[in-house]
């Protein structure tokens, strides 16, 4: 099968969507498939190919939210390529920009489209209203995705429940959604694998010692993920766990506000910020920490749980249902529903270490449930499912204007 991937996000940019492409990409690839990828050129204004032509990155602007760039929805240098590509099925990750283009060429050259729906967009609506004008927002979010979701693509996946109910019982689409959890390569994040690492070298580097009690987040450093939740949190678990330490991996638009925050409460010593990560070295600090914790409501799935169980930790994270399918209460995680059950939770598995490695084995078997063999299995059947329902071709004269205005746009 000759697939086509369309993201808006792709490596070397980390995050949740990133790793998803990457995942089912190498999958794909193991199972004898051609992956191509269209993606956003992070760097400059131009078109560029990579990993043997099988890459196209084109042009892209910066939008000033986190490290995105929107492209043109109809680049027509890139059209002839993908032309000889002779894709069997689209499958889109991003509702705009890279993924208007995926559903208007899947239209152009009738290629059934596959659609994953990964963000919970009405979490991030205050980076554009900025408090104001939140429930009209939130209405023409939901006519967005409905036209982009449910309106143009052949079949639609989802990772969650969560996501699920969005669409059928908030939205009330009458049509199928596939329930298909983003498998991750959990075998790199196996403690037996980081054979020529030192934890303890490590834990040194970042100021920590061979006996705390590391309690880790790792994730985009900004109001939707409730980072404030674990900060504000902290110096009640240091009174009662004084070798506790929270250590926060990522970058945000809210860095620079926590660590004042730290600052000011005189927390320096007990958290500690990394900063961005290298997605190749990102394992070595779920390895050096005793616990993985998250607040965020505002995840699809959270890709962060699943590694850290693969690490053996223990996952303390607020009641969501992005989380409910993977972490279950006491056999392989703690889960809390307010401030005060994160506090009790952490001091818990501080002071019953029996506790903490029980949970800490039943994490690493969970883990195993969400490889991505089984992830890329699921997606190759929902591939064929859309190449089996592909619509007729018909003319469709919006996207031919569409065409003919950016061509000429180009021209000029």
């Amino acid at each position: 099968m000759r697939i086509g991937i369309f993201s808006d996000t792709y490596t070397p940019f980390i995050n949740g969507v990133t790793t998803s492409v990457l995942m089912l990409k190498k999958g794909l690839e193991k199972k004898g498939h051609t992956v191509y990828v269209v993606t956003v050129n992070d760097k400059t204004l131009k078109y560029k190919l990579e990993e043997n032509g099988k890459v196209l990155r084109v042009p892209g602007i910066p939008i000033g939210i986190y490290d995105y760039r929107l492209s043109g929805i109809y680049p027509i240098k890139a059209i002839n390529m993908i032309k000889k590509w002779k894709l069997d099925v689209i499958h889109s990750q991003t509702e705009f920009s890279i993924g208007t283009f995926a559903r208007i060429i899947a239209k152009q050259l009738n290629i059934p489209l596959v659609h994953t729906y990964h963000t919970m967009y009405e979490d991030y609506i205050h980076y554009i209203t900025k408090g104001y004008f939140n429930k009209s927002s939130k209405k023409i979010v939901e006519y967005l995705t409905l036209f982009y979701c449910d309106k143009t693509a052949t079949e639609l996946v989802v990772p969650t429940k969560k996501a699920y109910e969005l669409f059928k019982k908030k939205y009330h689409v009458d049509r199928n959604v596939y329930i298909v959890p983003t498998g991750i390569e959990v075998e790199k994040f196996y403690r037996e694998r980081a054979k020529n690492f030192d934890p303890l070298k490590k834990r040194e580097e970042l100021g920590l010692k061979k006996d705390d009690f590391v309690i880790l987040f790792v994730g985009r450093i900004a109001k939707e993920k409730n980072v404030e939740l674990l900060l504000t949190s902290m110096r009640f678990i240091v009174n009662n766990c004084p070798k506790a330490k929270l250590l926060i991996v990522g970058d945000g638009p809210d860095l620079d506000k926590y660590k004042s925050f730290v600052n000011k409460q005189k927390l320096d010593n007990n958290i500690i910020f990394t900063g961005k990560v290298a997605w190749n070295i990102i394992e070595q600090y779920y390895i050096i920490s005793d616990v993985f914790t998250t607040a965020s409501t505002s995840e699809t799935q959270g890709l962060t749980v699943i590694e850290a169980m693969a690490a053996s930790l223990p996952v303390v994270c607020i009641d969501d249902e992005s989380f409910n399918q993977t972490v279950i209460n006491k056999l392989n995680g703690l889960i809390f529903k307010n401030k005060k059950g994160y506090k009790n939770a952490i001091i818990t598995l501080y002071n019953d270490r029996d506790l903490l490695n029980k949970l800490s084995k039943q994490a690493r078997n969970s883990a195993e449930l969400h490889s991505s063999k089984f992830f890329v299995e699921s997606i190759l059947d929902v591939y064929k499912i859309a190449i089996k329902n592909k619509p007729k071709k018909i003319p469709i004269p919006l996207f031919q204007k569409v065409k003919n205005f950016f061509s000429h746009e180009e021209e000029k």
